[in-house]
């Protein structure tokens, strides 16, 4: 185990409080329980490091990534679950992924478009969550299709429905449970992209992002982030390779 330096907790806990951004935008990795409160292999994960640690742990909610990505300009967490993006790393220091999912589209069951790659055409207008990782994926690779953005993930299954869109952009578990609720809906089989979560920690704090990126390894290797997703209905999901 590293050492827990006073440099690592004046990064990670200031005050002795470890601050934690969870996003319920992503169910794959953050749900609320019956009783309110949050769970999911993130909220897992974030309990164990302030335990490592010895700090108390407080839990900030929100529900997109975008608006985590943004609570970071106001100094509101000290660690975060977000997707590795190229935007995101001026600002952050991330760890290696712990998990890594699927990023695809939720399409009308009798649309013609069969593969991800049908959806890049001229015309067509796919809903994505505002500052989620497949936007600014999508925002960097697309040629032809426009974006229409929703505030978050969820929002942009919506907007697809109301506003008649080609599709819906976001995480493949949560895409089909829609379409798993209604027939008239189904998801494509291919990914345009694999999404790398991982732990953030806001760039200069270097100690604190070191102990993060080892914490990290130590959980994939132990076994914790499997039996974590598992615990929280995610035995779908693939844990990321060690490095």
């Amino acid at each position: 185990m590293s050492a827990v330096t006073p440099a690592v907790l004046q990064d990670l806990a200031p005050g002795g409080v470890l601050r934690a951004a969870i996003n319920f935008g992503n169910p794959v990795l953050a749900q609320q329980g019956e009783d309110g409160a949050p769970r999911g292999v993130s909220v897992a994960l974030a309990r164990a490091l302030a335990e490592e640690l010895g700090v108390r742990l407080h839990m900030l909610t929100f529900d997109a990534a975008g608006k985590v990505f943004a609570a970071l300009e106001e100094g509101a967490w000290n660690v975060a679950f977000l997707a590795i993006e190229p935007v995101r790393e001026q600002q952050i220091g991330f760890s290696e992924p712990y998990v890594i999912i699927e990023g695809t589209y939720l399409v009308a069951a009798d649309s013609p478009y069969v593969t991800v790659d049908d959806l890049d055409q001229p015309g067509l207008r796919l809903a994505v969550g505002k500052g989620a990782a497949y936007d600014l994926f999508l925002t960097r690779t697309l040629k032809h299709a426009q974006l229409e953005r929703a505030e978050t993930s969820a929002a942009a299954v919506d907007l697809f429905f109301d506003k008649g869109l080609e599709a819906a952009a976001g995480v493949r578990q949560p895409l089909q449970k829609v379409a798993e609720a209604d027939r008239r809906y189904r998801v494509l089989e291919g990914a345009f992209t694999a999404i790398r979560q991982a732990m953030a920690v806001p760039r200069q704090r270097e100690a604190g992002a070191a102990y993060v990126r080892a914490f990290v390894e130590r959980k994939k290797a132990d076994g914790f982030v499997l039996a974590a997703l598992q615990a929280s209905g995610q035995a779908d999901v693939s844990v990321a390779p060690r490095v």
